[in-house]
C-alpha cells in the first residue's frame, strides 16, 4: 500500500507539481483545497499528465470542525506537506490581519490535529523571506533571520517557530522546513503551471500574459537598487526541481535521521537579476515582452540567492533544470491556456 500523503494547498501552483512527483515516487498524494486561489481543473489535469485520478478534498485548513472530519475519516496519513496559505508580499503589506489569520491560523489547526491523530511527518512550505534583507550573500541555512520587510514573510518567520516549538514538545513529530526561494516556471506537459487568479502578483505569469498579449507592459519595479544593473536579484528555481525537493524531504523524515525540526534551503546557489529574467525569455522564446522601468514595491529586498550545499549533502537534493527551462516551460504553460 502506497504511502497517503495529505497535501494542502495541492491544486496551487507548487502544491500541484508537487503531487504529480508524489505519485511518480511513489507515494499516494490527497489533495486538499479551498480553490481560493487555484484553479478546479487542476486536478484533472493532474490526472492527465498521471494517467489517473488523483483525490480531492475541498476544505478550508482554518476550519477546525472540518479539519478534524478529515483526519477522522483518513486514518492512514503518513505525513503532511502543507502548503495552503496566502504568498503575496504587496498584498500582505496592504491587507495584514489576512494573512495573520490564514498563515498562521491553519498551521495552529494542522498542528494540533496531527498531534490528537498521530501524524508525525510534516513538511512546512516557508520561505526566503524569513532572512529579510541579508547582509552576506548568498544565506545559509545559519544567516540571521532578520526583521521581516511584510508581513508574509513575517507569517512564515512565525510559522517556523511554532513549528520548531512543538517539534520540541511533541515526542515522535519530525518535520522539515523548506526555505523557497524564487520558483518559476510549468509542468513540461503544459498541463498544469502558475496561473494567479486575476493580476498576477509574480513576476514571471506578468510577463507570459504581456509576451501573450494579455497585459499592455511590465513595470520593473525598481531600477536603482545596488546590483550590477540596477535590478532586483534573485534566485530562481524550477517548480519541477522544488517539487521533487519535497519528496527528498519526506524520505528524509520517513528514514527517522536527523533532528525533529530541520531547515534547508531550496535554491539554485544562483541569483539573476530581474532584467536578466526578462531578456533570457525574450532569447529562448523569441517573444517580445513589452516593459517599462518603475519604482520600487513596498516589502521588496534588492538581493538574494541561496547557499545550497546542505540540502545536497543531507536530502541528496539539487536544482537540475535552468532558468531558461523554466522560461520556456511557463511560455508553453502560457501557450497551452491560450488553445
Amino acid at each position: 500500500m502506497k504511502p497517503e500523503i495529505l497535501v494542502t494547498g495541492g491544486a496551487g501552483f507548487i502544491g500541484s507539481h508537487t503531487v504529480v512527483e508524489l505519485f511518480l515516487a511513489g507515494y499516494e498524494p490527497v489533495i486538499l483545497d479551498n480553490f481560493v486561489n487555484s484553479r478546479r481543473d487542476i486536478p484533472q489535469r493532474i490526472g492527465k499528465i498521471l494517467g489517473r485520478e488523483v483525490r480531492v478534498i475541498e476544505g478550508d485548513c482554518t476550519d477546525e470542525r472540518a479539519m478534524r472530519d478529515l483526519f477522522a475519516r483518513e486514518k492512514s496519513l503518513a505525513g503532511v506537506i502543507h502548503f495552503a496559505a496566502y504568498k503575496s508580499v504587496s498584498e500582505s503589506v496592504r491587507e495584514p490581519l489576512k494573512y495573520h489569520r490564514n498563515n498562521i491560523g491553519s498551521l495552529l489547526v494542522l498542528l494540533k490535529l496531527m498531534e490528537e491523530f498521530g501524524v508525525k511527518n510534516l513538511v512546512f512550505s516557508s520561505s526566503c523571506t524569513v532572512y529579510g534583507a541579508p547582509e552576506v550573500l548568498p544565506v545559509t541555512e545559519n544567516s540571521p533571520v532578520r526583521t521581516a520587510e511584510s508581513t508574509y514573510g513575517y507569517t512564515k518567520q512565525v510559522c517556523e517557530q511554532i513549528i520548531q516549538d512543538q517539534a520540541a514538545a511533541e515526542k515522535g513529530l519530525k518535520a522539515i522546513l523548506l526555505r523557497y526561494f524564487n520558483p518559476i516556471g510549468a509542468h513540461p506537459s503544459g498541463l498544469i503551471g502558475e496561473l494567479p487568479l486575476g493580476k498576477p502578483e509574480n513576476l514571471v505569469p506578468y510577463i507570459t500574459q504581456t509576451a501573450a498579449g494579455l497585459r499592455d507592459q511590465l513595470t520593473i519595479f525598481g531600477d536603482d537598487y545596488p546590483t550590477p544593473d540596477g535590478t532586483a536579484i534573485r534566485d530562481y528555481i524550477h517548480v519541477v526541481d522544488l517539487a521533487r525537493a519535497h519528496v527528498a524531504a519526506l524520505r528524509r523524515l520517513e528514514s527517522g535521521r536527523g533532528e525533529n525540526c530541520e531547515i534547508f534551503n531550496a535554491g539554485t546557489g544562483r541569483g539573476a537579476s530581474v532584467k536578466e529574467l526578462v531578456e533570457a525569455f525574450e532569447r529562448v522564446t523569441g517573444v517580445k515582452c513589452p516593459h517599462i522601468q518603475g519604482a520600487r514595491r513596498p516589502g521588496d529586498i534588492a538581493s538574494i540567492w541561496a547557499d545550497a550545499t546542505q540540502v545536497e549533502q543531507v536530502l541528496g537534493w539539487k536544482a537540475q533544470l535552468t532558468m531558461e527551462d523554466a522560461l520556456r516551460d511557463a511560455w508553453n504553460w502560457q501557450v497551452m491556456l491560450g488553445k
